[in-house]
């Protein structure tokens, strides 16, 4: 996408070369499967060597996020330079050569979340226009599929004239748009169809690879029968675009099955209870009902929150964070008390076992914003016993949270750095991919410019990453309130990225790589201890 040069690097050639024997890999079985891989089209993002080359070149620079130089603005080859045409049919051409063929669909997303230099329908058109000669210039029967992203993300820049001129800038039928964040902000409805280019309406659902509990169920079993029915409408299939995996399974459940279907599934009357029917194999009252439950509070966000995970637990400490909810916290501990009873049937199973860690885990995240809430509270009034007595208990929060999640697999800090050094070929490639594991998931740049995007309740996250900064904010409130200072955010922010973040990101310290504890055991007791202190 070019949104930034690079970041962590450089990767040696060994990783270059396992990766293209992966890509190699993956194309041939998508192939046998009757599957259509994409392959990257050329969209004009270029080394800055480009300059030396060709001196006489358009090319302008990008900026995205809070990155500076040597790691933002991006070099972008104008579109309209002839050279655009000449390297994007060398590109595909080269594509073509190294993949075996071509199915004919490339991916391009010039202007992802960067603005063009300029608004000008006309520049517009001859911009997409170029991108897709390019294609045309390696491939003949050539069909971009674009991201649909940028219309959502920038909505002051496209507006209709920008948008309809970069969209019928390619021939009807030749571009394909991904309607991205369909469930919340589809664009098809405020485009007349993408102008007439075919779309696939998807669910995006998941940013950052968050695991917070979340969902749209109302959306996702309606939106596509309504893109569908839409007059004029020029939908081609429906498609799922997460940023991450390994959570909220019931909502790619939900979308694969909705994706079949003739007309939306009947959720609360039966799809919940044969939902945890498929699920665990058997049959169950507490699970059908802890999952009707959830369906109806969590899972149905209907305002379409983008930050949904936005936990007190992951995000930075500050004094006045407020967490938005779109469902009541009690349900959360309803469906906990449902899922701890069904335990003695459906304990042996795993999927089971990892539903039960989640909803524990989120039971825990309600509980640690309601004690942030009293620990705040306690330090406004300038109660130093009744903070430190808060403190204590939003500290143990995040400790029963961390011994939960180590006792399933798939919620595992150790499991994701391991997974990485695992494609080392010496010691200084495993320190290399450890680093870029453990700044990816925390600070995600040299000095946090997206820090806590990627946040995940993961064991050993939550120990040592987590509930340290909450440590050192609550060691800084404490010596404020001794010392009758205020609380300084901008010295805050300062000494926790240099005492617990940054040094976090260069450590190397092994994490466990198998479950430690038992699900059920410790699930049990944590219920029986928080649920005294709730609904």
């Amino acid at each position: 996408m070019g949104n930034i040069r690079g970041w962590g690097g450089p990767l040696p050639p060994s990783w270059h070369q396992t990766q293209l024997a992966l890509q190699h890999r993956i194309l041939a079985r998508m192939r046998n499967f009757g599957m259509i891989p994409v392959l990257p089209g050329f969209a004009g993002h270029v080394p800055a060597a480009i300059t030396s080359l060709y001196p006489k070149a358009a090319v302008s620079r990008l900026q995205w996020g809070r990155f500076k130089d040597p790691y933002c603005c991006t070099y972008l080859l104008d579109p309209q330079d002839p050279l655009f045409s000449h390297i994007g049919g060398m590109f595909i051409s080269e594509m073509i050569k190294e993949f075996n063929g071509t199915n004919h669909i490339y991916n391009a997303d010039t202007f992802n979340e960067m603005r063009p230099k300029s608004s000008d329908p006309s520049y517009l058109t001859k911009s997409g226009a170029a991108v897709f000669a390019g294609m045309l210039a390696g491939d003949p029967q050539a069909i971009w599929l674009m991201q649909g992203w940028l219309f959502v993300s920038d909505r002051d820049f496209w507006q209709p004239a920008q948008t309809k001129a970069l969209l019928q800038s390619v021939p009807q039928g030749k571009m394909v748009v991904l309607d991205l964040f369909g469930e919340v902000e589809p664009v098809y409805n405020t485009t007349d169809s993408f102008y007439g280019q075919p779309f696939i309406w998807c669910m995006l659902h998941n940013f950052g690879g968050n695991l917070g509990m979340y969902g749209t169920v109302h959306t996702v079993n309606q939106g596509s029968f309504l893109a569908r029915k839409y007059l004029g409408s020029t939908m081609v299939g429906t498609g799922l675009t997460p940023e991450g995996i390994d959570q909220n399974y019931v909502m790619y459940e939900l979308m694969n099955e909705v994706a079949w279907m003739p007309q939306p599934v009947q959720i609360m009357d039966n799809w919940a209870a044969d939902y945890a029917w498929s699920r665990y194999g058997v049959k169950n009252a507490n699970a059908s009902l802890g999952w009707q439950i959830l369906l109806r509070s969590v899972y149905d966000c209907e305002k379409g929150f983008k930050d949904h995970c936005d936990s007190v637990v992951v995000k930075r400490p500050q004094l006045h964070k407020t967490q938005r909810s779109w469902y009541k916290p009690e349900d959360v501990f309803s469906a906990w008390d449902h899922f701890v009873s069904a335990s003695n049937d459906l304990g042996l199973v795993d999927s089971f076992r990892y539903d039960l860690v989640d909803i524990t885990r989120q039971a825990l995240q309600e509980w640690a914003y309601m004690n942030y809430q009293d620990l705040m509270e306690t330090y406004n009034t300038g109660d130093l016993n009744k903070f430190r007595d808060a403190a204590g208990v939003f500290q143990q929060t995040l400790t029963d949270m961390d011994r939960i999640l180590a006792t399933h697999q798939n919620f595992l800090l150790g499991r994701w750095i391991e997974d990485a050094k695992s494609l080392a070929t010496n010691d200084q490639e495993r320190s290399l991919y450890e680093f870029n594991a453990r700044n990816q998931v925390t600070l995600w740049g040299p000095n946090g410019e997206i820090v806590d995007y990627a946040n995940k309740q993961w064991s050993g996250l939550v120990a040592d990453y987590y509930s340290e900064r909450w440590a050192l904010m609550i060691k800084t409130l404490t010596t404020a309130l001794m010392e009758g200072k205020k609380f300084n955010h901008t010295a805050f922010q300062q000494d926790v990225f240099q005492q617990v973040e940054k040094p976090f990101t260069l450590a190397n310290k092994t994490y466990p790589y198998y479950p430690t504890g038992d699900t059920l055991q410790i699930a049990k007791e944590l219920h029986q201890r928080y649920r005294r202190r709730t609904w």
